[in-house]
């Protein structure tokens, strides 16, 4: 028995040190941008993307959960502006309006509760593309030592662009509807 539990201590000593020194290594930062070109005029796209409530019809994660609970603060599509979820399924947070810049840009700050804690800066760009308009939508975050190693094991950057690729395609979608 006291072999068991000293093979066992090593492993769990082996494992926090890998973690540690994998948190020496790993990025502290993350960074995605998807994109798509819309057939619809920048004024339209810009409805959908400048206002929280009109962003939860196309988000990728409200519908992941039909009983999503959401409320909005302050005058929608202005700085200040907030919308924040709760849900059995995709957690908790609440992402404020940072910057409204018609009808070019949005930044907001992005407050996750549940089920991890963390913060994130997230954007949304137009651009004229033709006829239609290019819609670029780029998140950053910042993972502190030594949870950054956690960047080396998870999928992130396929979870995230799955999520990023479904919502841009939902708001093509709305966007080119009448």
């Amino acid at each position: 028995m006291k072999k068991f539990l000293k093979i066992v201590g090593i492993v769990i000593l082996s494992l926090i040190v890998l973690v540690l020194v994998a948190g020496l290594i790993a990025p502290k930062k993350y960074h995605i941008e998807r994109e798509i070109t819309i057939n619809a005029p920048r004024e339209k796209v810009w409805s959908h993307v400048s206002n929280l409530e009109e962003c939860h019809k196309w988000n990728p994660w409200s519908e992941e959960d039909p009983n999503i609970k959401v409320s909005y603060a302050g005058n929608l599509g202005t700085v200040g502006s907030s919308y924040s979820y709760t849900s059995e399924k995709v957690g908790a947070g609440t992402q404020t309006l940072t910057k409204v810049d018609q009808p070019q840009r949005v930044e907001s700050h992005m407050k996750f509760i549940k089920p991890f804690d963390g913060d994130a800066d997230i954007f949304i760009n137009l651009q004229d593309a033709g006829a239609g308009t290019k819609v670029t939508w780029g998140f950053d975050t910042q993972y502190s030592y030594p949870m950054n190693a956690m960047l080396l094991v998870m999928p992130m950057d396929k979870m995230m662009s799955e999520s990023y690729d479904k919502g841009l395609n939902n708001l093509k979608r709305i966007s080119e509807s009448n």
